[in-house]
């Protein structure tokens, strides 16, 4: 009897061994088989994160990354279905299976390069420097003894970490961050931050519903980027369809007319 118990258990062993790696080659390989047999898609954003996406009045996520994803995944016959998440944890709901993909204005950078594999670039940004009106602040040099804010886990703090001796002169010796560029802002309106480095495209869209005569811009910036949309290092069926997808998107009329709706003209790349 012994014996039995104890072959009987080394076979129940050696059988969960077995299906634990097949559940591991099921979640470890490309899901874009899984994603066109369910019929929909899961997308992560910040939905403070206008005009990219964002809460319109209703309380509905709109913006031109919402509405650039709708016909894209469109055109694959999937649902999008939209995420709003943490966005200093986006690549941890990736990698986790939370959400398909990243795609909200969403910087190409080395340090994301090792963590998820990004689309072709499809828009141009800057990182900026926005202060009030008379501040008197016209380069990153002006910044020193200020108090310098930026969104957690966005490129803008990588950007301004990129000048650690500029950091090491500001008020505090770091960057305030906040969990939402609509925050900064508000501190910046109140006085209890000299200037915010943000998403150019962000900046100009919050200044002009807020008062151009408000802000200034400065001349000098924390260096130009690209957008792209990213997913997990896996999913290389998936990137190439999307690839290929955006690219036949950005040369038509739709892509254009969705460019002009959110900025007055194409600026897709």
């Amino acid at each position: 009897m012994k014996k039995i118990l104890v072959i009987a258990l080394l076979l129940m062993m050696s059988l969960g061994v077995f299906a634990g790696c097949e559940n591991n080659k099921e979640t470890s390989g490309d899901s874009f088989s899984d994603i066109k047999e369910r019929g929909y898609i899961v997308m992560g954003l910040d939905d403070t994160f206008a005009p990219m996406g964002f809460r319109d009045d209703s309380g509905d996520i709109v913006g031109f990354d919402v509405d650039l994803a709708k016909e894209a995944f469109g055109k694959m016959d999937l649902e999008l279905k939209l995420q709003p998440i943490d966005w200093s944890m986006k690549e941890t709901e990736l990698n986790s299976g939370n959400i398909d993909l990243i795609w909200n204005g969403y910087t190409i950078t080395e340090e994301r390069q090792e963590k998820v594999s990004f689309t072709n670039p499809y828009l141009a940004n800057r990182q900026v420097i926005i202060t009030l009106k008379d501040s008197g602040i016209n380069s990153k040099k002006k910044l020193e003894d200020k108090k310098v804010a930026a969104q957690m886990g966005s490129s803008s703090v990588d950007a301004i970490n990129n000048f650690p001796d500029l950091v090491s002169s500001f008020d505090g010796g770091e960057p305030i961050v906040f969990d939402t560029n609509n925050e900064a802002f508000m501190d910046l309106e109140a006085g209890r931050v000299d200037a915010v480095v943000a998403d150019e495209i962000l900046a100009r869209y919050y200044i002009s519903k807020r008062g151009k005569e408000k802000f200034n811009v400065a001349d000098e910036d924390f260096g130009k980027e690209e957008y792209g949309i990213g997913l997990r290092k896996e999913d290389k069926e998936f990137l190439k369809e999307l690839n290929s997808t955006l690219d036949e998107l950005k040369k038509s009329n739709k892509g254009q007319e969705i460019s002009r709706k959110w900025f007055g003209e194409n600026i897709l790349r």
